[in-house]
């Protein structure tokens, strides 16, 4: 199996899209390719066909490689609980909660062995692996203890493409400082540059890649366009920003929980020409509001008890409401939570507004579901069969897959907007009530990322040296 490892000067310059393109890029010339990521720190989750949870991020790039989503691609995980705390996550189950010292004083080097094992195991059925590393490799006050970046690298004498965005400014300073950080065998690994996001006349930027090429002994690779309107997944909270349709005539408000998870179960509703989805920091945001989400959170009693203190719930029982997972809880009567796993409080109140009940547990409940949808919701019938999605959530409700009740409708399952016509149906029953008439066209949104990978290929094909990147890699060893 031959390697290739992404890593970048620093979080969000573009690690993960990267990835995807050169898993699309190498699917398409016949190689057996699947994607990487030692240990992935987010709250946007994915759940296996057997029930193993792993980083959405990688689930998106088994999609752009054409292979199903394992818990090999992402063997640990770190969902951030706050307090400087996470949840960790091995080979797909939670094993604790840990601080940060607690996790890089001597826990993280004993997750690699599942890092090994996971490789091993990838090893014998693909042709190639692309690997993401995560932040920067330069971290110096962690570098003793990670396992994600150099420390993968080393274990498979892999060639390593330093990523810097250029967008955010610095891009010169940050490759550079970055390589002059890494020790001399962990800068040697490093084998290109690519420069990303990048706007405007390339032209003017090419004294720039004669500094760094003579600066660094690196080559660029490439410099990668900024891509508008990507239709793919991102991967962590710093996005949600971008994260914002506009010009349709439906006003969707995802309310932003201080805890939000799995935010990616929007971005299907957003990519609807008529919708315009935006996430709301205050409650003066969901005036404008004709339906609000609540969405999941790695903390529901915590943003409930936020919602409250900050004048949200006024707006909230005054339009069409639908709950995701810890969302959906909220929405009920009452949250208990005996062995106070989630705040202090062992009892609280919620928002009332659906016949339910939630009960916090021990065990973590992560599997794939199919589903019938068969209720009203602001007047309208809503009826799809065989609706998919995956279920992620440590509470126990006494309910349906759904549950419905007038303007209000609730469910643990993430994804279920991906669902073409049950999407569609929800966004006509909110157009209905504003007395604009429904639309009959649906999307086929699996249809369509199946295009942006295309798209996104042929984009990196075109503005990266593939001639030399497959040198490099040809020359690596194992």
């Amino acid at each position: 199996m031959k390697n290739l490892m992404i890593m970048g000067t620093a979080s969000h310059v573009g690690k993960s899209i990267l990835t995807a393109a050169l898993c699309r890029i190498f699917f398409e010339e016949g190689k057996r390719v699947a994607p990487f990521k030692a240990q992935q720190m987010a709250l946007n989750s994915f759940v296996t066909a057997d029930g193993l949870e792993i980083g959405r991020a990688q689930a998106m790039q088994a999609e752009a490689a054409c292979v199903a989503p394992r818990v090999e691609f992402n063997p640990v995980l770190l969902k951030p609980t706050g307090n400087m705390s996470s949840q960790v996550i091995v080979n797909g189950k939670p094993v604790g909660v840990m601080s940060a010292a607690e996790y890089h004083s001597g826990y993280s080097l004993r997750a690699f062995e599942a890092v090994k094992v996971a490789l091993k195991k990838l090893a014998a059925e693909f042709d190639m692996l692309v690997i993401e590393g995560a932040g920067s490799p330069a971290e110096v006050n962690l570098k003793a203890n990670d396992i994600v970046n150099m420390r993968v690298a080393k274990y498979l004498n892999a060639p390593v493409i330093l990523v810097a965005d250029i967008d955010r400014g610095g891009a010169l300073a940050a490759l550079v400082g970055t390589l002059e950080l890494l020790d001399a065998d962990e800068r040697d690994l490093v084998k290109g540059l690519v420069i990303n996001k990048f706007r405007g006349d390339v032209n003017l930027f090419l004294p720039a890649v004669d500094f760094l090429e003579s600066k660094t002994g690196k080559p660029v690779l490439g410099i990668l366009p900024h891509i508008e309107n990507l239709g793919i997944d991102d991967e962590d909270s710093v996005s949600l920003d971008d994260k914002i349709s506009a010009g349709g005539e439906v006003n969707i408000a995802v309310i932003r929980l201080n805890k939000i998870s799995n935010f990616t179960d929007f971005d299907s509703l957003a990519a609807e020409p008529d919708v315009n989805l935006f996430y709301a920091k205050n409650p003066a945001e969901l005036a404008a509001a004709d339906l609000i989400i609540i969405p999941g959170s790695k903390n529901t009693s915590e943003d409930l008890i936020w919602l409250k203190e900050n004048n949200f719930v006024a707006q909230i029982l005054n339009k069409p409401v639908i709950g995701i997972c810890g969302g959906f809880q909220m929405l009920g009567r009452k949250i208990f939570d005996p062995a106070q796993s989630e705040s202090t409080h062992t009892e609280l109140d919620g928002l009332n507004l659906l016949p339910i009940e939630t009960t916090f547990a021990a065990e973590k409940f992560t599997r794939q579901v199919k589903v019938d949808a068969d209720f009203e919701f602001c007047g309208s019938y809503i009826c799809a069969k065989n609706l998919d999605g995956y279920e992620i959530h440590s509470g126990v409700t006494a309910a349906g897959k759904i549950v419905a009740a007038g303007n209000i409708f609730g469910t643990y399952i993430h994804g279920i907007f991906d669902n073409d016509k049950f999407r569609r149906q929800i966004v006509n029953a909110v157009r209905i009530t504003k007395n604009l008439a429904p639309i009959d066209e649906t999307k086929n949104l699996r249809a369509e990322r199946q295009k942006n990978y295309e798209r996104l290929a042929k984009i990196v094909r075109e503005n990266l040296n593939m001639s030399l990147l497959e040198k490099i890699i040809s020359a690596s060893g194992n």
